[in-house]
């Protein structure tokens, strides 16, 4: 990935687990053309690595305060990631 390609690690906190959020950013990472990964952690929050065109991440992140219906974002929390972290397509991990 080069030129206006990123990537972004994220924290999201609030009522963002049990509400089918790792689903939902999969799906919308998809429709967007990211790859990354996202995960639950064991503090209720959600991380996810996002890598893609520049628009699209901005977008997702975006997306990110929405969330799901059933979500309530309280915070997304995002730092510059390496591209080369960023695996082929879109995977939920645990």
């Amino acid at each position: 990935m080069a030129g206006d390609r990123k990537a972004a690690l994220v924290r999201i906190t609030g009522r963002v687990q049990g509400v089918c959020f790792r689903v939902w950013t999969r799906d919308e990472a998809e429709r967007l053309g990211l790859v990354g990964w996202v995960r639950n952690e064991s503090d209720g929050s959600v991380t996810a690595l996002i890598a893609g065109p520049d628009a699209a991440v901005a977008t997702m992140l975006g997306r990110f305060w929405k969330g799901p219906p059933g979500a309530s974002v309280a915070d997304v929390a995002s730092e510059d990631a390496s591209t080369v972290e960023a695996p082929a397509g879109f995977r939920i991990t645990r």
